[in-house]
């Protein structure tokens, strides 16, 4: 055998038009929460479209968008229960705004402020929510899937019917942790969600250089794992194949892996150009597969969103972006002393020494040091709530 043999379809419901596949049947989804669903979506497009200008206008560092993969991480995020835990990437910006993620704690962190929960000790786009069980984003590719199979473990012992879903790229699938842990999660048997955006490029590589066999889905195989491969860019398919495998995953404890099909419409990061690894026609073929026209012509054909709610809803969140991201400019930033806290009980001596030079070089030199002089003898902002 070559593999050959393992060809896996794509499960599908919802055509581009708003109506159903021949035979198929849409999930469950109450009015409230679809329309959640839909909000959450726009919002994120909205979002990305905003600090991406931010970004380019020097307000911002770096940015990351979800352009185009927003029903595959909002999707799959709604299928869960809102306490079941998040292990992202960096793309799933959606998950949060789902759960109730203000605007203006996404600024927070955007702009590293006094406000930010992780007190500007980490780039833009790497949120974290213990409210919203939501692991802190960290950089380093592919840490988060083995953590997740850890995680879960300590859910399967709890015992208290919980999972883990972590989100990752098909380029991360390539690193040593996503083998190794879904060997762990296979051979322990732990409630955990593997979720593959395979969005067509990891960075500037495509995936016909990435990998020979057919996509991410068939590795499953290899582990003794359920697995489903899904159109990405189909609300009500996502979230009807995350309910079944958070079925399998808390019922039974058996890890699921899950390859969704999208496309990445934005590029890499504020960082990349596209237009240097892929065609414009390539990218306009995928603009027509749109996730959030398609999930907006379903709602419009259940009588649940017009052309007068999409305009009115656009205007809010274009306003309301605008006014946190003045409102977290304007906070002051973290005390400079909050470098060195959180990590030991009691800052070693080392580390407060370090602190002391720095500290006077900056006030030796403020007009330098703008920010980290106004930070000198600053108290950084309430981050009410634990989040």
């Amino acid at each position: 055998m070559t593999g050959d043999e393992w060809q896996i379809p794509t499960f599908a419901l919802l055509r581009q038009n708003g109506t159903l596949h021949d035979g198929a049947a849409a999930p469950e989804l109450s009015h409230d929460k679809a329309l959640r669903i839909y909000r959450a979506m726009r919002f994120t497009r909205v979002l990305d479209e905003r600090m991406l200008a931010a970004q380019r206008q020097g307000r911002l560092s770096f940015y990351l968008q979800c352009t185009g993969e927003e029903a595959t991480v909002v999707g799959a995020t709604a299928a869960l229960q809102d306490d079941d835990m998040i292990m992202a990437q960096y793309r799933e910006q959606g998950a949060l705004a789902y759960r109730g993620f203000s605007i203006d704690e996404f600024m927070n962190q955007l702009f590293g402020n006094a406000l930010d929960y992780g007190k500007g000790r980490q780039m833009p786009i790497h949120y974290g929510s213990a409210e919203y069980h939501y692991m802190t984003i960290s950089s380093p590719l592919a840490t988060q899937i083995p953590q997740a199979v850890g995680y879960a473990y300590g859910q399967k012992l709890d015992g208290e019917g919980r999972c883990t879903i972590t989100f990752f790229g098909e380029g991360a699938a390539s690193e040593g942790d996503f083998h190794a842990a879904l060997n762990m999660a296979s051979v322990h048997q732990v409630p955990v969600i593997f979720l593959c955006r395979n969005n067509g490029y990891a960075i500037s590589t495509p995936t016909c250089e990435q990998f020979a066999a057919d996509g991410i889905a068939p590795r499953a195989f290899g582990y003794r794992m359920h697995v489903i491969r899904v159109d990405g860019n189909d609300l009500l398919a996502v979230y009807q194949a995350t309910l079944e495998a958070r079925r399998l995953a808390v019922e039974d404890n058996k890890p699921v892996l899950i390859e969704a099909m999208t496309y990445r419409l934005a590029a890499h990061s504020s960082s990349d150009d596209p237009s240097g690894y892929r065609s414009q026609k390539e990218e306009a073929a995928w603009r027509e597969k749109d996730p959030l026209a398609r999930m907006r012509h379903w709602l419009e054909r259940q009588g649940w969103w017009d052309d007068d709610e999409e305009r009115r809803r656009e205007e809010q969140l274009r306003d309301e972006v605008l006014a946190a991201m003045k409102r977290a400019e304007r906070q002051p930033p973290p005390p400079l002393a909050s470098l060195v806290s959180d990590v030991y009980d009691a800052v070693p001596a080392a580390l407060a020494e370090q602190l002391a030079a720095l500290e006077a070089h900056v006030r030796r030199y403020p007009e330098e040091y703008p920010r980290g002089a106004a930070g000198l003898d600053g108290v950084a902002g309430s981050a009410a709530g634990g989040r």
